[in-house]
Formats: structure tokens, C-alpha cells, sequence
């Protein structure tokens, strides 16, 4: 895949990776899971032999999917639940880039994520709290600098927004 060609495609995957490692237990507990803390990759990593950087991203995909299912109704899209098409090429993208992308966005501690989180928004502050609607899945792409300004916010107050998309 030629990244210049899949920019948005890898800004989303690139804005999951922060958001997933930002709902960890260690940083905002949003989600139970340790797959971004030293004892997860240590678990990962003998199973895994060389996918463990696949893994921990599905790993916490997953579990991020599953909170942001449970606060919003069917049919709802977020970050974490995209249409089948986009989810592929996610998928594809992170097998193909994963291990230098995951390398370069590893953190060491929530201040830094929290940095390149804000640096991720748009220039207007998105105050929120509970279910977020920012558009349409259509536009996904165009809307990824305002889903990140809703969990930028929702980090800074401590409290938990959840941005979603309509069809």
C-alpha cells in the first residue's frame, strides 16, 4: 500500500493506536486491558513470535470496540467500528506497516500520547460527555481532526465522550 495514496487510512490507524493506548487501565481506564504495558507485551510477545504488534493492536482494538458498542446504539459507527471495507484495509495496512507504526507510536507515558493527541485536533476546542454525533461514515476521513478534539476533551475533563458516526 503506498501510505501517500492511504493518508487518511493512516491517520485513522494512527488515531486508533493513540485512543486505544489512552483507554488503557494504566493511563484512563476506559477499557480493562494492558496490551500497551510492559507486561503485555511480555505475554504477547512468545506467542506471537512475529505478530505480536498485530496482536496487541487487535487486542486493544477490540476491547475499545466493545466499550464504545455498549455506550451507543446498533448501527452506530465510531473509531473503532468502521464499514467491513474500511476495517480490511485497516487490517491490511497494519500487517503491512504495523511493526514500524506501532513503533512509532509507542509512548512513554500518558503526557507524551496526550501531546500527540493534541496536536491530532482541530483548532476548535469539542467540548462533550456521553455519545458524540460528528457525521457521517461517508466522510470519516474529513472528520478524524474532530473525533480527535471529542476525546481530547473528554480526556482533559476526565470524563468519557464517545464520538460516533451515522450512515
Amino acid at each position: 500500500m503506498n501510505a501517500c495514496l492511504n493518508a487518511p487510512l493512516l491517520s485513522t490507524l494512527k488515531l486508533r493506536l493513540l485512543i486505544g493506548f489512552l483507554g488503557e487501565r494504566a493511563q484512563f481506564g476506559w477499557w480493562p486491558t494492558a496490551f500497551y504495558e510492559a507486561s503485555g507485551r511480555l505475554f504477547l510477545e512468545p506467542i506471537f513470535a512475529k505478530t505480536s504488534r498485530v496482536a496487541q493492536y487487535h487486542g486493544v482494538i477490540e476491547a475499545a470496540r466493545r466499550h464504545h458498542d455498549e455506550a451507543l446504539n446498533a448501527g452506530a459507527y465510531h473509531l473503532f467500528r468502521l464499514p467491513e471495507e474500511i476495517e480490511q484495509d485497516l487490517h491490511m495496512l497494519m500487517l503491512e506497516d504495523g511493526g514500524d507504526l506501532t513503533e512509532a507510536a509507542r509512548f512513554d507515558d500518558t503526557q507524551t500520547a496526550l501531546d500527540a493527541l493534541a496536536g491530532l485536533t482541530s483548532a476548535t476546542k469539542r467540548s462533550a460527555l456521553g455519545p458524540v454525533a460528528i457525521g457521517s461514515v461517508s466522510d470519516v476521513a474529513d472528520l478524524l481532526n474532530e473525533i480527535a478534539a471529542v476525546y481530547a476533551s473528554a480526556f482533559a475533563s476526565d470524563a468519557q465522550a464517545i464520538p460516533y458516526l451515522v450512515r
